[in-house]
């Protein structure tokens, strides 16, 4: 399993627009095998789980260790994961975080939580964040050596860096 990878999926799951089946699919667009198993009651689910899952980002961007860990917990509870092991290519078994028979939210729920859980317990609880740019409100993961990361995306990074350029060339002028 690639704990990383599924930790920056719960990122991308927070803050993903889901208002019906069609933007699940998009949201899942590099993962055209769920498509076929996408049902009505996975936006429900999903929805409420990202109003769950957000605050541990919130918790994470101001320090507040205790809560990420005690807010995971409650979600690892209240969502329990079910592992199990993949022989569907005998020659490479692998876990899986799901059985066959759980719906896709279920499977992006465990990934998110597993993920998320293993990231805070090998670099820390402090390495999820809300975008400093103040018009995105996105969350992100910080892998980065030196936890610096501040903005969800290059795009973010590159508006504030402009501005922040923009407001020193006014205020030398003035």
């Amino acid at each position: 399993m690639d704990f990383i990878r599924y930790a920056e999926r719960a990122a991308a799951l927070v803050n993903a627009d889901l208002p019906d089946e069609a933007a699940l699919h998009d949201h899942l667009a590099d993962r055209s095998w769920l498509h076929r198993s996408v049902a009505p009651a996975d936006i429900a689910s999903l929805t409420s789980f990202q109003a769950e899952l957000r605050p541990v980002f919130e918790a994470s961007d101001v320090d507040d260790v205790p809560l990420v860990v005690a807010s995971l917990n409650a979600l690892l509870a209240s969502h329990p994961v079910t592992p199990m092991i993949s022989d569907h290519d005998p020659a490479n078994l692998h876990m899986h975080v799901t059985n066959k028979a759980s719906s896709v939210a279920e499977l992006l729920i465990a990934e998110s939580l597993m993920g998320l859980a293993n990231l805070v317990c090998d670099l820390g609880a402090t390495r999820l964040g809300i975008c400093s740019e103040p018009r995105c409100d996105n969350v992100f993961v910080d892998t980065s050596p030196n936890q610096s990361r501040r903005y969800c995306s290059d795009r973010c990074s590159s508006r504030a860096n402009v501005a922040a350029f923009r407001a020193r060339q006014k205020a030398a002028s003035a």
